[in-house]
């Protein structure tokens, strides 16, 4: 079968189909299995690459291609995806714990005339702090700038220049970490990129799912600064370093796992969200003075759940610290594809925003822009969060 006349825009329309149709009821849909080895890695989800192309070939064909007609192997569907400009994952994804401990030990470790450079390290801890308070998943450089910049002063080598642009530019080329909010090609870390930085201004931070890890798992954050003690500060971390960016020091017993009953019931109501799905029960309308589609009560739940009371927009200037009378967050969970205009009720395009990030993604200037930005974080999270519950469920399986 010749798959060469498939386009980019085509699986990109299939990628839209997944996602609005949910994994299962996709696969099943279309009749293919759920790939065990080579998986599409696209705007942080996952996906089935042989399901993806074979729906992907009806944009030139007329009609998908059932899973009998050609081969999903790296061969054929791998080499046509990465000639399109995709990225192809082969073997099976860790899970997010082993994934996360297998990203810092990839860590290269620069020398320096005092011994391992600490900038990324520093960095990283930093990021890790904010992750356990749920502060803002991202940061502006203007912002990160500053903060970082005391930090690698009085904790970096002695004689290491104490510039942020460094490391964050660094760990942007790792599956940790990100940069947004900037035009054209990101600079190299070496060389001279202050300028580039002071000019876009891009925010930075930990990719959506090392961020949910590290803040709903105090064994991950545990592990992360004993491995990063080991590597780079001869051992262990200095404990005001610890405290400055908010983290407790590596526990001597082996610490808990944090939030396995939010892991399940959001794994729970979202079975329960696409099952309302499938049975068509989203598509109802209910009639006030007007025809409006019905909206998912348990979808909403889902998303406070995940929000863990906290703005899910990355880079929230800061919710209100106020509560209502129940006492709970000021939090309003929105569609970010309208649910007037039959945006899916799931939470994969639902978030949770504090009333002043809602007004700014309804009537701001930069609604837009922060629209796109809010449906692939909602999207990251899902997929996030998915991939710590099934982790769980493998581990109780197995009785680990």
């Amino acid at each position: 079968m010749d798959l060469s006349p498939i386009t980019r825009e085509a699986v990109l329309d299939a990628i839209a189909e997944c996602d609005r149709l949910g994994r299962d009821r996709f696969l099943d849909e279309y009749g293919f299995d759920p790939a065990r080895r080579y998986l599409l890695h696209y705007d942080g989800g996952f996906y089935d690459s042989k399901a993806i192309v074979g729906v992907a070939y009806r944009s030139v064909a007329g009609r998908p291609l059932s899973a009998g007609e050609f081969s999903g192997g790296q061969q054929t569907v791998g080499r046509l995806l990465t000639r399109l400009g995709f990225e192809v994952i082969t073997d099976e994804i860790l899970p997010p714990f082993p994934r996360f401990m297998a990203q810092l030990q990839g860590l290269r470790v620069a020398s320096t005339a005092d011994g391992p450079a600490r900038h990324q390290p520093i960095t990283l801890l930093w990021a890790l702090g904010r992750a356990a308070h749920h502060a803002p998943r991202l940061v502006s450089w203007n912002a990160a700038h500053t903060e970082l910049r005391g930090l690698l002063r009085e904790y970096g080598q002695p004689r290491s220049r104490p510039r942020p642009e460094f490391p964050i530019l660094a760990l942007a080329n790792t599956d940790l970490w990100e940069l947004r909010g900037h035009t054209g090609a990101i600079p190299a870390a070496h060389g001279e990129p202050l300028g580039w930085m002071e000019e876009h201004n891009p925010h930075s931070g930990l990719l959506p799912w090392a961020y949910e890890l590290a803040a709903s798992s105090e064994e991950a954050r545990g592990e992360a600064i004993a491995e990063l003690g080991h590597r780079f500060f001869d051992g262990a971390i200095l404990q005001a370093l610890l405290s400055e960016v908010g983290l407790q020091p590596a526990q001597a017993s082996p610490p808990t796992r944090q939030n396995d009953s939010d892991l399940k019931a959001y794994q729970r109501l979202c079975r329960s969200v696409e099952a309302a799905e499938a049975r068509g029960d989203h598509d109802r309308t209910s009639r006030t003075t007007s025809e409006r589609p019905v909206r998912s009560t348990t979808a909403v739940r889902a998303v406070l759940l995940r929000s863990r009371g906290r703005c899910e927009n990355p880079v929230c200037a800061g919710q209100p610290d106020d509560v209502t009378d129940r006492g709970e967050p000021i939090l309003e969970v929105d569609h970010v594809e309208d649910r007037a205009n039959w945006g899916r009720d799931h939470p994969i395009q639902m978030i949770a925003l504090c009333p002043n990030c809602h007004a700014i993604k309804t009537r701001g200037q930069t609604r837009e822009q922060l629209r796109r930005l809010l449906l692939t974080e909602a999207r990251s999270r899902h997929t996030a969060w998915e991939a710590q519950a099934r982790s769980l469920a493998d581990l109780t399986e197995t009785g680990v």
